[in-house]
């Protein structure tokens, strides 16, 4: 009897083991990873964590946690808008915006492609754009803070980007979405 008992139990604990194993898989990944250079990588996308990325939709809600039973604390409502991917958790991504804003937004709605914002912390200044990457190019615009363009390449100190009337090259260090001698081709 004692040995049929104990049989039953080492059954149930096995039976237990198997389905927490099983659940345990279908629970979002939260834990991340270093690859060989030091990088953290996200356990769900297997892409680098921190990185920068942008919105894809108009209107994006913020929310405080990952999932939709969470408050939204923030809608975004411009596409291109780069934001900083900070962890990852399921199909939500945590993110951070130039203001230092955090919360997670559902991953299809941001995209891989590459924006940046001139100078969001320095609000009376403007911004020259120039033809080449270097101060004594000529100008091709001029860019107030908050202007976003898309990204199309950085050396590490020059950014060339391109929006909606304007294109040319930057200095790195007066973009939010790209970091420092960051290359991008």
């Amino acid at each position: 009897m004692k040995r049929r008992f104990l049989f039953v139990h080492l059954l149930l604990l096995a039976v237990l083991a198997a389905l927490l194993a099983g659940l345990q898989g279908l629970m979002p990944a939260m834990a991340q990873t270093t690859d060989t250079n030091g990088q953290t990588i996200g356990s769900v996308s297997g892409l680098p964590v921190p990185r920068f990325v942008s919105l894809k939709a108009d209107r994006v809600n913020l929310r405080e946690g990952p999932s939709k039973d969470h408050r939204t604390t923030w809608i975004y409502e411009r596409a291109g808008l780069p934001v900083e991917i900070t962890g990852e958790y399921g199909m939500w991504r945590k993110v951070r915006d130039s203001d230092g804003t955090e919360g997670w937004v559902l991953h299809n709605l941001l995209s891989g492609r590459r924006t940046a914002i001139v100078a969001p912390w320095k609000k009376a200044e403007v911004f020259t754009l120039y033809v080449r990457a270097a101060d004594d190019s000529a100008p091709t615009a001029r860019l107030q803070p908050g202007v976003i363009g898309t990204i199309k390449t950085c050396d590490g100190e020059w950014c060339e980007i391109y929006g909606d009337g304007f294109d040319g090259y930057i200095r790195q260090t007066d973009l939010w979405g790209v970091y420092p001698n960051e290359k991008i081709d």
